[in-house]
């Protein structure tokens, strides 16, 4: 369908249809010009044989009795052996009863009325009878004689016109031909002509799909002067306009991730130190009143601030492309229940899924995945809270598939397309809410690192339903080479 419906298949078309028309069009007024002037020529040459022999014939001044005589004459001399021309002499006041000739007398019936017209004048007429053109013509001998008062018979004549016809059909023949050919050579030149003007088209579209595919260096040669040199111009302009941007744009977002990075690294050591000294403050004093409340508080709001410098470095690493797997044969049971164990939600997600089922991937990610899933499941959800994993296919890969599903309001429709950016969260709107906006984003890269997925979706009944799905076999090219042992 794109070769039909292409620029060069129209292109060509057009120019085809316009060489066609003209070519049918001259070959046509041709045709007429040439049919006129061979009908005109043969009905002019038998006209004047018909004048001819008649002024040879009758003499200048004829008897009544011998008008039978001359008119014998007469057919015999305007007839052909062939048949191709044929004469019948009607005496005047001899055959009233027979207006017209008898059938066979001439290769076309004649009316009264051209009978009539005969005999004052001469007159002609073409036919077509069975298919064949023909010639009438009609004439009085009293025409050709000085005697008025002669009793001239009235001449009759019919000519075949085929040998005419034949001509003029040889003549449509060789421009039917002749426009055959000269719509095989338009069509020829059309296609010359496409490819030429198509050529930089196609070198446009390759530069623009190069440059679309992140080759932003890519330009175009510009040959000649008119509208498609403009074209290439513009494009090279577009290009390294494009290219200073998007370079500029690549060096300002390497420049702040590096600064995240620095800064959370940076703060990772203090923090740790001041999580101690928090939790060791907050425990000396639990009972002093507003004191303790003032530590405590410390003590959480140190916690989620080290959450989050730990987060952020892990951000760090996936936009760096630092991040590797480290594989292992993972029991799925047995990991999942020292997630939920770990952070003592054993007793409030119901688990369901083969004891046995064993999965080739990172631990230590799958870990940070599931435990992002189910806390936001018990954080935005109600109870229960179901975890479910079993052996799904994606296409013709095997992998494992873990769903997270509560009986919650579900996600708001308009986050779902963006639950899974950075620092998005269900509670934007509040000046402080609980969790960082990354753990969501983070389960997605590692799944991603896995070559796996993570979808959401609102369940029919209400809440929200997670999938994860994780190959059988991840990427050779993402996976550590401490793997191995």
């Amino acid at each position: 369908m794109r070769a039909v419906n292409g620029l060069r298949a129209r292109l060509v078309a057009a120019f085809t249809a316009v060489a066609l028309m003209a070519s049918v069009g001259a070959s046509g007024l041709s045709y007429v010009l040439v049919r006129r002037e061979m009908v005109q020529r043969a009905q002019e040459t038998e006209l004047t044989f018909l004048r001819e022999t008649l002024t040879r014939t009758v003499p200048a001044e004829l008897p009544p009795d011998v008008a039978g005589d001359l008119g014998v004459e007469l057919a015999q001399a305007l007839r052909t052996v062939d048949g191709r021309r044929k004469a019948y002499v009607r005496a005047r006041g001899t055959e009233q009863d027979r207006p017209v000739p008898p059938p066979g007398a001439l290769h076309a019936p004649v009316s009264p009325e051209f009978v009539e017209r005969a005999m004052d004048e001469l007159v002609f007429q073409r036919v077509v009878r069975d298919g064949n053109p023909y010639l009438l013509m009609g004439t009085s001998v009293m025409q050709y004689t000085g005697d008025p008062r002669t009793e001239a018979p009235v001449v009759l004549v019919s000519v075949n016109l085929e040998g005419t016809a034949r001509e003029l059909a040889s003549f449509a023949r060789s421009i039917a031909l002749a426009d055959g050919l000269a719509l095989l050579a338009a069509l020829v030149f059309a296609l010359l002509a496409s490819r030429g003007v198509l050529r930089p088209v196609r070198r446009l579209g390759g530069a623009a799909r190069a440059l679309g595919d992140g080759e932003l260096s890519t330009r175009v040669s510009v040959h000649g002067q008119d509208e498609l040199a403009d074209l290439a111009v513009t494009f090279n302009r577009t290009a390294e306009a494009l290219e200073r941007m998007v370079t500029e744009l690549r060096a300002k977002d390497a420049a702040s991730r590096r600064f995240v990075a620095d800064v959370s690294h940076e703060l990772r050591t203090p923090l740790t130190a001041m999580v101690a000294a928090t939790e060791v403050l907050a425990e000396e004093t639990a009972s002093a009143g507003d004191g303790g409340a003032a530590a405590r508080l410390v003590a959480e709001e140190t916690r989620r601030l080290g959450t989050l410098t730990e987060h952020l470095i892990e951000i760090s690493r996936f936009d760096a492309g630092a991040a590797l797997l480290v594989l292992d044969d993972v029991v799925v049971a047995e990991a999942v229940a020292a997630t939920l164990a770990g952070r003592g939600w054993t007793d409030r997600i119901e688990v369901a899924g083969p004891a046995c089922l064993v999965a080739r991937l990172d631990p230590r990610r799958f870990d940070v995945i599931v435990a992002n899933l189910a806390a936001n499941a018990l954080k935005h959800g109600r109870p229960p809270v179901r975890l479910c994993f079993a052996i799904a296919s994606r296409g013709e890969r095997d992998g494992l598939e873990l769903t997270v599903t509560d009986d919650g309001p579900g996600i708001p429709a308009e986050l779902l397309p963006v639950v899974f950016d950075r620092f998005v969260k269900a509670e934007a709107a509040r000046s402080r809410s609980e969790g960082s906006g990354l753990g969501l984003s983070i389960a997605r890269e590692n799944a991603v690192l896995h070559g796996g997925t993570l979808e959401v979706a609102n369940a029919t009944g209400g809440g929200a339903v997670f999938t994860l799905w994780l190959p059988s076999a991840p990427e050779a090219g993402r996976v550590s080479t401490e793997a191995a042992s």
